[in-house]
């Protein structure tokens, strides 16, 4: 089974035809499949022009959502309820055609990879330079083998069900979490068509908050399970350094000039106490770390059991044409 999963904001005017896209998608591929739509607080009746087109379209379902939340929240909301065995992301913007690219997507996975990311061709955006340096540096930080990192996307189901929980804005590292996890990623050419209706929810402002969001996201995947080599390691650099520079200063004191050279002496032993409590903020990070692990493993022993006894983990997904109705 094949879900296709649409977040969709302010969208009205282009969910009509994205849902026909989707179906004769369907229809001409001969799978069964289901089109996940998110509707993330939207004030232009994009939920109800769907809600409205859902007779007739047993494949369509439908999450609302009262507020707008954010487009990381919509794919969490949607990757909760998927019942397919390939999650296609895809925008409601009608940038990428669904006709077009569900094809393409399910191809590429069907080569043995574990993520597919589509590469957009013919864009022209004003945007179009900043998400370069942005993918550059993310392939640098990150060795995703990807020239797209924040377009349109495939995974086999496994791949979502080990995605840790995703905080605010971590839609755009799904390639990176799942590179780091160790699953094979492919790239896929696709076209990309100006937006028909509406207009993006994304300007220049956010290329700064993408940039230190890779920071952050390289510190977490690297460090998260093994806090003290970072913390750890700045604390013994620190101590080192005062260590080397109070013997050198004993040097100058015995042996060359007995002039006491203060700013240098402070200075280390500032390095010395900034160490110490560098450390000691390793060992703090280990405790939560650990403590979060175990909760972790209780959480995932209590969905199994509330599985076994026949209790759906998430509620309202068992008729195709659910309307799940979703408050925060």
């Amino acid at each position: 089974m094949v879900s296709v999963l649409v977040p969709a904001r302010d969208e009205a005017d282009n969910i009509p035809t994205l849902i026909e896209k989707v179906g004769r998608a369907f229809a001409a591929l001969d799978v069964r499949g289901e089109l996940v739509l998110v509707d993330d607080g939207s004030t232009d009746g994009t939920a109800d022009v769907a809600a409205a087109l859902q007779a007739g379209r047993p494949f369509l379902r439908l999450i609302r959502h009262q507020r707008n939340l954010g487009l990381t929240a919509a794919l969490s909301a949607g990757f909760r309820v998927v019942r397919g065995d390939v999650i296609l992301f895809l925008p409601a913007d009608l940038e990428s055609d669904p006709e077009e690219d569900i094809p393409k997507l399910l191809a590429k996975l069907a080569e043995g990879y574990d993520v597919v990311a589509g590469w957009r061709q013919g864009r022209r955006e004003r945007k179009v330079f900043a998400s370069g340096i942005y993918n550059f540096a993310s392939r640098l930080l990150f060795n995703v083998p990807a020239h797209d990192m924040n377009w349109i996307k495939g995974f086999r189901r496994q791949v979502v069900e080990t995605l840790p929980p995703l905080r605010s804005d971590w839609h755009r590292f799904l390639l990176h979490i799942a590179a780091h996890q160790g699953y094979r990623i492919g790239e896929v050419r696709t076209n990309w068509y100006p937006r028909r209706a509406g207009r993006s929810k994304y300007g220049l402002s956010r290329i700064p908050i993408s940039l230190l969001d890779v920071l952050v996201i390289r510190f977490l995947l690297t460090f998260s399970h093994a806090p003290m080599r970072f913390f750890g390691g700045l604390g013994l650099a620190s101590l080192s350094i005062s260590a080397v520079t109070y013997l050198v200063l004993a040097y100058f004191w015995f042996f060359r000039e007995h002039t006491q050279k203060r700013p240098i002496f402070w200075l280390a032993g500032g390095l010395a106490l900034a160490g110490l409590l560098l450390i000691l903020v390793g060992f703090v990070a280990e405790l939560i770390v650990s403590t979060g692990e175990r909760l972790e493993v209780l959480e995932r022993s209590l969905q199994e059991m509330q599985v076994r006894g026949g209790v759906s983990v998430v509620g309202g997904a068992n008729d195709e044409n659910d309307e799940i109705e979703r408050t925060d």
